[in-house]
Protein backbone atom coordinates (compact mmCIF):
# COMPACT_ATOMS: atom_id res chain seq x y z
CA UNK A 1 0.00 0.00 0.00
CA UNK A 2 1.06 3.59 -0.60
CA UNK A 3 0.93 6.12 2.23
CA UNK A 4 1.78 9.80 2.55
CA UNK A 5 3.60 11.18 5.57
CA UNK A 6 2.73 14.66 6.80
CA UNK A 7 4.06 16.81 9.60
CA UNK A 8 1.91 19.57 11.04
CA UNK A 9 4.26 21.53 13.28
CA UNK A 10 5.91 18.45 14.69
CA UNK A 11 2.71 16.41 14.96
CA UNK A 12 3.17 13.73 12.29
CA UNK A 13 0.64 11.54 10.50
CA UNK A 14 0.40 8.70 8.01
CA UNK A 15 -2.44 9.32 5.52
CA UNK A 16 -3.98 7.09 2.86
CA UNK A 17 -7.21 6.59 0.93
CA UNK A 18 -9.58 3.64 1.41
CA UNK A 19 -13.05 2.82 0.12
CA UNK A 20 -14.66 1.16 3.12
CA UNK A 21 -14.83 1.51 6.89
CA UNK A 22 -12.90 -1.11 8.81
CA UNK A 23 -11.19 -1.72 12.11
CA UNK A 24 -7.66 -0.59 11.36
CA UNK A 25 -6.35 -0.40 14.91
CA UNK A 26 -3.67 -3.03 14.36
CA UNK A 27 -2.59 -1.37 11.11
CA UNK A 28 -2.29 1.98 12.90
CA UNK A 29 0.00 0.48 15.52
CA UNK A 30 2.21 -1.04 12.83
CA UNK A 31 2.40 1.99 10.56
CA UNK A 32 2.92 4.46 13.41
CA UNK A 33 5.72 2.42 15.02
CA UNK A 34 8.86 4.56 15.04
CA UNK A 35 11.30 1.70 14.44
CA UNK A 36 9.40 -0.97 12.52
CA UNK A 37 6.89 1.15 10.60
CA UNK A 38 6.63 4.55 8.95
CA UNK A 39 6.54 6.30 12.33
CA UNK A 40 3.84 8.80 13.31
CA UNK A 41 1.69 10.19 16.11
CA UNK A 42 -1.43 9.14 14.26
CA UNK A 43 -2.99 7.57 11.17
CA UNK A 44 -5.69 9.15 8.98
CA UNK A 45 -7.85 7.13 6.59
CA UNK A 46 -9.67 9.18 3.92
CA UNK A 47 -13.02 7.66 2.93
CA UNK A 48 -15.67 8.69 0.37
CA UNK A 49 -18.79 10.47 1.58
CA UNK A 50 -22.01 11.36 -0.28
CA UNK A 51 -22.56 14.76 1.32
CA UNK A 52 -19.06 16.04 2.13
CA UNK A 53 -15.75 15.95 0.27
CA UNK A 54 -14.76 12.97 2.38
CA UNK A 55 -14.82 11.58 5.89
CA UNK A 56 -12.02 10.22 7.98
CA UNK A 57 -11.07 7.53 10.42
CA UNK A 58 -8.45 8.82 12.86
CA UNK A 59 -6.25 6.53 14.93
CA UNK A 60 -3.68 7.35 17.59
CA UNK A 61 -0.34 5.58 17.42
CA UNK A 62 -1.47 3.01 20.00
CA UNK A 63 -4.37 1.98 17.75
CA UNK A 64 -7.08 3.79 19.68
CA UNK A 65 -9.64 5.88 17.82
CA UNK A 66 -10.03 9.62 18.33
CA UNK A 67 -12.90 11.83 17.23
CA UNK A 68 -10.78 14.82 16.29
CA UNK A 69 -7.22 16.07 15.88
CA UNK A 70 -6.58 19.71 15.01
CA UNK A 71 -3.19 19.26 13.35
CA UNK A 72 -4.36 16.19 11.45
CA UNK A 73 -7.37 18.16 10.17
CA UNK A 74 -4.99 20.63 8.53
CA UNK A 75 -2.71 17.90 7.15
CA UNK A 76 -5.55 15.85 5.67
CA UNK A 77 -7.14 18.97 4.12
CA UNK A 78 -3.88 19.64 2.27
CA UNK A 79 -3.66 15.97 1.28
CA UNK A 80 -7.22 16.03 -0.11
CA UNK A 81 -6.50 19.27 -1.94
CA UNK A 82 -3.47 17.74 -3.67
CA UNK A 83 -5.42 14.60 -4.56
CA UNK A 84 -8.28 16.61 -6.07
CA UNK A 85 -10.75 15.20 -3.54
CA UNK A 86 -11.97 18.63 -2.46
CA UNK A 87 -12.70 21.95 -4.14
CA UNK A 88 -9.89 24.35 -4.96
CA UNK A 89 -8.65 25.87 -1.71
CA UNK A 90 -11.49 24.48 0.40
CA UNK A 91 -12.21 21.20 2.18
CA UNK A 92 -15.30 20.06 4.04
CA UNK A 93 -15.13 16.69 5.74
CA UNK A 94 -16.72 14.62 8.47
CA UNK A 95 -14.87 13.63 11.65
CA UNK A 96 -16.07 11.85 14.76
CA UNK A 97 -16.49 15.26 16.40
CA UNK A 98 -18.47 16.80 13.54
CA UNK A 99 -17.90 18.55 10.24
CA UNK A 100 -14.61 20.40 9.72
CA UNK A 101 -14.16 23.13 7.13
CA UNK A 102 -10.63 24.03 6.13
CA UNK A 103 -9.07 26.64 3.86
CA UNK A 104 -5.88 25.71 1.99
CA UNK A 105 -3.52 28.42 0.78
CA UNK A 106 -0.30 26.78 -0.35
CA UNK A 107 1.13 25.09 2.72
CA UNK A 108 -0.87 27.30 5.09
CA UNK A 109 -4.08 25.63 6.23
CA UNK A 110 -6.76 27.01 8.55
CA UNK A 111 -9.36 24.72 10.12
CA UNK A 112 -12.66 25.88 11.58
CA UNK A 113 -12.89 23.88 14.79
CA UNK A 114 -16.00 22.20 16.18
CA UNK A 115 -18.06 23.93 18.86
CA UNK A 116 -16.19 23.42 22.17
CA UNK A 117 -17.73 22.22 25.43
CA UNK A 118 -16.56 23.53 28.82
CA UNK A 119 -16.90 20.36 30.87
CA UNK A 120 -15.46 21.75 34.11
CA UNK A 121 -13.69 24.90 35.24
CA UNK A 122 -13.20 24.03 38.90
CA UNK A 123 -10.79 21.08 39.03
CA UNK A 124 -8.24 21.34 41.82
CA UNK A 125 -5.11 19.22 41.58
CA UNK A 126 -2.12 19.87 43.85
CA UNK A 127 -3.52 23.31 44.66
CA UNK A 128 -3.70 24.28 40.98
CA UNK A 129 -6.87 25.12 39.06
CA UNK A 130 -7.51 23.13 35.90
CA UNK A 131 -10.20 23.46 33.25
CA UNK A 132 -11.55 20.46 31.34
CA UNK A 133 -12.55 21.46 27.80
CA UNK A 134 -13.69 19.28 24.90
CA UNK A 135 -12.38 20.99 21.76
CA UNK A 136 -13.00 17.89 19.67
CA UNK A 137 -11.38 15.67 22.28
CA UNK A 138 -11.09 16.38 26.03
CA UNK A 139 -8.22 18.48 27.37
CA UNK A 140 -7.13 19.46 30.85
CA UNK A 141 -5.60 22.94 30.92
CA UNK A 142 -3.48 24.67 33.55
CA UNK A 143 -2.17 28.21 33.13
CA UNK A 144 1.29 28.80 34.56
CA UNK A 145 3.92 31.50 34.64
CA UNK A 146 6.63 29.02 33.67
CA UNK A 147 6.27 25.87 31.54
CA UNK A 148 9.96 25.10 31.07
CA UNK A 149 9.40 22.01 33.20
CA UNK A 150 6.60 19.55 32.44
CA UNK A 151 6.11 16.79 35.02
CA UNK A 152 5.20 13.85 32.79
CA UNK A 153 4.50 11.57 35.76
CA UNK A 154 1.86 14.03 36.94
CA UNK A 155 0.55 14.34 33.39
CA UNK A 156 0.14 10.57 33.12
CA UNK A 157 -1.74 10.48 36.44
CA UNK A 158 -4.11 13.24 35.34
CA UNK A 159 -4.56 11.68 31.92
CA UNK A 160 -5.66 8.43 33.57
CA UNK A 161 -7.85 10.12 36.17
CA UNK A 162 -9.76 12.34 33.74
CA UNK A 163 -9.26 10.39 30.48
CA UNK A 164 -8.06 13.57 28.82
CA UNK A 165 -5.01 15.12 27.21
CA UNK A 166 -3.03 17.29 29.61
CA UNK A 167 -1.83 20.80 28.72
CA UNK A 168 0.17 23.48 30.46
CA UNK A 169 0.32 26.93 28.92
CA UNK A 170 1.50 30.46 29.55
CA UNK A 171 0.65 33.77 27.94
CA UNK A 172 3.13 36.59 27.58
CA UNK A 173 3.33 39.68 25.34
CA UNK A 174 0.53 38.58 23.02
CA UNK A 175 1.90 35.07 22.57
CA UNK A 176 0.73 31.74 23.99
CA UNK A 177 3.09 28.85 24.67
CA UNK A 178 1.71 25.31 25.08
CA UNK A 179 2.98 21.88 26.02
CA UNK A 180 0.76 18.80 25.70
CA UNK A 181 0.75 15.23 26.93
CA UNK A 182 -1.43 13.26 24.51
CA UNK A 183 -3.47 10.19 25.29
CA UNK A 184 -3.12 7.53 22.60
CA UNK A 185 0.51 8.56 22.20
CA UNK A 186 1.00 8.42 25.98
CA UNK A 187 3.79 10.96 25.96
CA UNK A 188 4.43 14.62 25.33
CA UNK A 189 4.14 15.49 21.63
CA UNK A 190 5.74 18.37 19.75
CA UNK A 191 2.35 19.93 19.03
CA UNK A 192 -1.37 19.32 19.57
CA UNK A 193 -3.90 21.39 17.65
CA UNK A 194 -6.97 20.71 19.78
CA UNK A 195 -4.79 21.30 22.85
CA UNK A 196 -3.67 24.72 21.64
CA UNK A 197 -7.27 25.61 20.83
CA UNK A 198 -8.45 24.43 24.26
CA UNK A 199 -5.79 26.57 25.98
CA UNK A 200 -6.88 29.58 23.92
CA UNK A 201 -10.52 28.94 24.85
CA UNK A 202 -9.73 29.03 28.56
CA UNK A 203 -7.64 32.20 28.29
CA UNK A 204 -10.24 33.82 26.03
CA UNK A 205 -13.12 32.96 28.36
CA UNK A 206 -11.12 34.37 31.28
CA UNK A 207 -10.54 37.60 29.35
CA UNK A 208 -6.76 37.19 29.28
CA UNK A 209 -6.40 37.18 25.49
CA UNK A 210 -8.11 38.96 22.60
CA UNK A 211 -9.74 37.55 19.49
CA UNK A 212 -6.50 36.16 18.04
CA UNK A 213 -3.26 34.90 19.47
CA UNK A 214 0.04 33.66 18.13
CA UNK A 215 0.94 30.31 19.66
CA UNK A 216 4.08 28.22 19.89
CA UNK A 217 3.98 24.51 20.81
CA UNK A 218 7.04 22.56 21.89
CA UNK A 219 8.17 22.24 18.25
CA UNK A 220 8.78 25.99 18.16
CA UNK A 221 6.63 26.48 15.05
CA UNK A 222 4.38 29.52 14.81
CA UNK A 223 0.62 29.01 14.62
CA UNK A 224 -2.46 31.15 15.18
CA UNK A 225 -5.72 30.55 17.02
CA UNK A 226 -8.62 32.96 16.71
CA UNK A 227 -12.27 33.46 17.56
CA UNK A 228 -14.17 34.88 14.60
CA UNK A 229 -17.93 35.07 14.00
CA UNK A 230 -18.61 32.51 16.71
CA UNK A 231 -16.00 30.06 15.40
CA UNK A 232 -12.64 29.02 16.80
CA UNK A 233 -10.08 28.81 13.99
CA UNK A 234 -6.66 27.21 14.00
CA UNK A 235 -4.04 27.91 11.34
CA UNK A 236 -0.45 27.13 10.44
CA UNK A 237 1.79 25.51 7.86
CA UNK A 238 1.89 21.80 7.09
CA UNK A 239 4.63 19.78 5.40
CA UNK A 240 4.31 16.75 3.17
CA UNK A 241 7.47 14.92 4.12
CA UNK A 242 7.37 11.86 1.87
CA UNK A 243 5.37 9.31 -0.14
CA UNK A 244 6.13 5.67 0.61
CA UNK A 245 5.19 2.18 -0.45
CA UNK A 246 4.96 -0.08 2.57
CA UNK A 247 4.62 -3.86 2.82
CA UNK A 248 2.92 -3.70 6.23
Amino acid sequence: MTVTKYSANGNDFVIFIAQEHADRSELAQKLCHRQNGVGADGMVVVLPHRQYDFEWEFYNSDGSRAAMCGNASRAVAHFAHEKGICKEGQAEFLTGAGVIRATINGLYVVSDMVEPKILRDDIDEEGERWWLIDSGVPHLIAVRENIDTFDLAEARRLREKYNANVNICRFEDGTMYVRTYERGVEDETLACGTGMVACFIRLHREGKVGEQVRVYPKSGDELYVSYENGLYRFGGKVTKTFLAETLI
